[in-house]
């Protein structure tokens, strides 16, 4: 139930009112319309593993003579993949900052049109600016969906559930690659398909997959929690009363009565002065903690996939056409490590599975350096320890989206992810190929051990600052973790300088003082 505080007939009249819709979607049980959720939503990160591990896996056909596109290795792998990157962190800031303005749906559905169209163009590329250029806009379509599509999982999945699901479908990502490597196995052996249609056959088939996708998506719902704020909070309560209905319906149980209410002052939206001020002013610590978890999962895997294919066929003999299969095996290590360990963040707890993750896949990837160093692996013993490590970096880099999405303030949530996913995504692309590609290419044991020890030693103290700073998130209503900016007690009055935390000062603050929270942060997170 929802209460204004005045009555104004305009639908979208911005006032303070009183509501228990956010406990109402936390207490829901698990049933098929939230599977609809994670499908329609989350499925675009298994077209981005197939995306970018084709991409990487045709360079080499797509330079060959005959393939249709004038264009070398060296542009594919360098100025493309940069342009991808570049693609995806505008994507990310611009999606973002739009999705926390105008709502999750409608963004949705735009990034993702504009990811299948460009795939569908790179597919038809006849020169390199055409191909260049819609790999750009495919990357911009991708970073939109970052933040547009973890902001909708996380406001329409119950916060019991939630930890799991955000790690698989994060984690989804890799089901893509696995598929992308054994499907460019196929598309490039010139006795099945053409050498100019192979590399383009593979690119159709995320276009299909895009298309299904955007199909499931026309029927998701715009965020309650975002309609609440914005001024459209009878919109909200029809919509939350669909879904119970729905869910009663599905699961044959009649839903418990709600009494925890969330008082809010409703706006239009922030700045990008709030944003910052909210993120680096606010909430200091857990701006710390973005930081370090992006950059430390950027560079582990940085180091471990620059060198991949060099390293099985620099040191072990592997043929180039057949490391396809043998990345297939890491990716499906990479799947396994949230699908397995998801559960556990929302019971042992954010705190211990994050920074354990972080810490163990760090370790076990300096254990990897010191055995390939010493001559002991061969390249099924390799692909193995990779696979190991990455089960574990997996599930920690995941929750990194998850950890952005909700320890930051609603208004701010969308533009927050985008902001450390841009960073990552940076980090990765940017940096990355400065400091592994010519460490894992060189053919010198010592380099590529170099590559991994750095990797690792960023991730352990990425593991070690989440053991500090992380928030004990699970099973707590966003609300709980980081009031809304326009939260108010309820019965305050709601004047000008009444947009944010209990004590008047428009900061929510961090959640917990005295638990877990810094003293230095404002506390008065309701129910915190």
């Amino acid at each position: 139930m929802t209460r204004r505080s005045s009555s104004r007939p305009d639908p979208v009249a911005f006032s303070t009112v009183t509501t228990t819709i956010p406990a109402r979607l936390d207490r829901l049980p698990w049933s098929r319309w939230h599977w609809t959720v994670v499908v329609g939503l989350g499925a675009v990160w298994i077209l981005d593993g197939l995306e970018v591990t084709v991409v990487g896996s045709v360079a080499s056909r797509l330079a060959e003579e005959g393939s249709g596109l004038p264009i070398t290795v060296a542009q594919v792998t360098g100025t493309a993949a940069a342009l991808y990157v570049a693609g995806a962190c505008l994507g990310a800031l611009f999606f973002g900052r739009l999705t926390d303005r105008h709502g999750r749906t409608g963004l949705f559905l735009v990034t993702l049109a504009v990811y299948v169209m460009s795939t569908a163009l790179s597919a038809a590329s006849v020169s390199v600016w055409w191909f260049f250029l819609f790999r750009f806009l495919a990357g911009f379509g991708i970073g939109g969906e970052y933040a547009a599509v973890n902001s909708a999982i996380d406001e329409l999945i119950p916060s019991r559930y939630r930890g799991r699901v955000d790690l698989v479908v994060n984690g989804s990502y890799w089901i893509g690659a696995m598929g992308g490597a054994l499907l460019s196995v196929v598309a490039l052996d010139t006795r099945l398909l053409p050498r100019d249609l192979g590399w383009r056959l593979t690119f159709a088939v995320g276009v299909v997959l895009g298309l299904a996708v955007l199909l499931v998506r026309r029927r998701l719902p715009e965020s309650p929690r975002w309609l609440l704020i914005h001024g459209r909070e009878r919109e909200a309560e029809r919509l939350v009363d669909a879904i119970e209905r729905r869910v009663e319906r599905q699961t044959g149980r009649a839903l418990s009565p709600v009494a925890k209410e969330i008082t809010v002052r409703q706006r239009p939206g922030v700045g990008f002065l709030e944003i910052a001020r909210t993120l680096f002013t606010v909430y200091p610590r857990r701006a710390v903690l973005g930081f370090a978890l992006f950059i430390g999962g950027a560079f582990l895997y940085n180091a471990i996939t620059f060198g991949f294919g060099s390293i099985l066929v620099e040191f072990f003999g592997v043929d180039s056409g057949a490391t396809g299969y043998w990345f297939a095996v890491v990716a499906f290590g990479n799947f396994l490590g949230p699908l397995l360990l998801g559960p556990l963040f929302d019971t042992w707890g954010r705190r211990p599975m994050i920074a354990g993750t972080y810490v163990l896949s760090g370790v076990l990837l300096f254990l990897t350096a010191w055995v390939f160093g010493a001559g002991l692996l061969d390249a099924t013993t390799m692909t193995m320890c990779w696979a190991v490590v990455l089960f574990f970096a997996s599930a920690g880099v995941s929750s990194a989206y998850l950890t952005v999405s909700e320890i930051f303030p609603m208004e701010t949530r969308a533009m927050s992810i985008a902001f450390f996913y841009a960073l990552g995504t940076a980090a990765g692309g940017i940096s990355g190929p400065l400091v592994f590609a010519d460490l894992t290419s060189s053919g010198r044991v010592d380099d590529a051990v170099l590559a991994f020890c750095v990797g690792a030693a960023l991730m352990v103290l990425a593991g070690l600052v989440a053991a500090v700073f992380a928030v004990p998130a699970e099973r707590r209503s966003l609300e709980d973790i980081a009031a809304p900016l326009s939260a108010l007690d309820p019965g305050a009055p709601a004047g000008p300088g009444r947009s944010g935390g209990r004590d008047g000062s428009g900061a929510p603050g961090e959640a917990g003082e005295g638990e877990y929270g810094d003293p230095g942060e404002r506390s008065g997170i309701p129910g915190g």
